[in-house]
């Protein structure tokens, strides 16, 4: 995670400290690219808090971190897990321009439940549009999002949001449980069957996304090296006993 460890956002759901956040570190991004190196990473996912206090919202930070990997560990793949950037195109297209493998952006919740779960700076057709941004974008990077269920939302809008992604262009979606990180935290609704998860993931599947990821456990980086597999060799479906993930041609 870069660009601190505090969030401009303060979201009902999330545990990440909330308040003013640090400046920023201009050697962060050398530094998360020595330890892929060190690590010998196949595939780094870098993500971040949100930074509504920054021009850019954080997003020029995401391209020199992307840059560095690339020059220290040339044989990583990378998947940024990016804020909305305040909707700005230009923000979006810094990202973009330094050639991540995946773009991802979580629209986290269904549309009907943002006031609810989300910061009131979040906005769901912002996220839908960072979404499309990015897939319209040549060279085309894997575009990626994902949300939780169990905030009280019911089957019709778990449908109508996985179709708002698939016509904003994302080929891969992670859906998992929602759980509650402290008392201070926003209450758990419902604790979804793992059969409604499978459901939902056919209904993914359906729509034409190429990778699901779907069960209790899953959440938004689960399994990113295989969906990285999946999408670069078309490997058709896997699954396991955490969730349901597939991948189709």
């Amino acid at each position: 995670m870069i660009l601190g460890s505090i969030c401009s956002r303060d979201c009902p759901f999330c545990a990440v400290r909330t308040g003013r956040p640090e400046p920023v570190d201009p050697e962060e991004p050398w530094r998360v690219a020595e330890a892929v190196r060190r690590m010998e990473l196949r595939h780094a996912v870098v993500t971040s808090v949100t930074r509504d206090d920054l021009p850019d919202g954080g997003a020029g930070q995401f391209a020199h971190t992307i840059e560095a990997i690339r020059a220290a560990a040339s044989g990583a793949t990378v998947e940024v897990l990016a804020s909305d950037f305040n909707g700005g195109p230009e923000a979006v297209d810094m990202v973009l321009s330094a050639a991540p493998d995946v773009f991802g952006h979580n629209i986290e919740t269904v549309a009907r439940l943002y006031p609810a779960v989300r910061d009131p700076k979040a906005d769901y057709t912002r996220s839908l549009s960072v979404l499309g941004r990015a897939a319209a974008f040549r060279p085309r990077p894997i575009v990626k999002s994902a949300f939780m269920v169990g905030h009280g939302e019911t089957r019709a809008g778990v449908e109508a949001a996985l179709n708002d992604l698939a016509r904003a262009g994302c080929v891969a979606v992670s859906i998992g449980q929602y759980l509650q990180p402290s008392g201070a935290h926003r209450p758990v609704q419902a604790f979804v069957r793992p059969e409604t998860f499978d459901e939902y993931a056919e209904m993914a599947r359906a729509l034409g996304f190429r990778f699901v990821a779907s069960g209790p456990l899953v959440r938004s980086s689960y399994w990113a090296d295989k969906m990285i597999d999946v999408l670069q060799t078309s490997v058709s479906t896997t699954s396991a006993g955490e969730g349901n993930v597939c991948g189709t041609k």
